[in-house]
């Protein structure tokens, strides 16, 4: 299920889709509480557990390296 642009997912606001595959969608977003940007990935149902909810999605700081 693709997520829009100013979804929240916590403390995460969704800015923009990244990229998806088999295995789920990962998005820019903007981790309010740092105010940094991150990319989540939110895994397709069949790749989570499904005894349990993950309470916070998969996540990475996008951080600007030189070139």
């Amino acid at each position: 299920m693709p997520l829009a642009a100013a979804t929240r997912l916590g403390p995460y606001e969704i800015l923009a889709p990244v990229g998806a595959g088999g295995m789920g969608e990962v998005y820019k977003a903007r981790d309010t509480r740092l105010d940094r940007t991150v990319a989540i990935k939110v895994s397709n149902e069949q790749f989570t557990d499904c005894h349990r909810q993950l309470k916070i999605p998969h996540l990475g700081t996008l951080e600007n390296s030189p070139a």
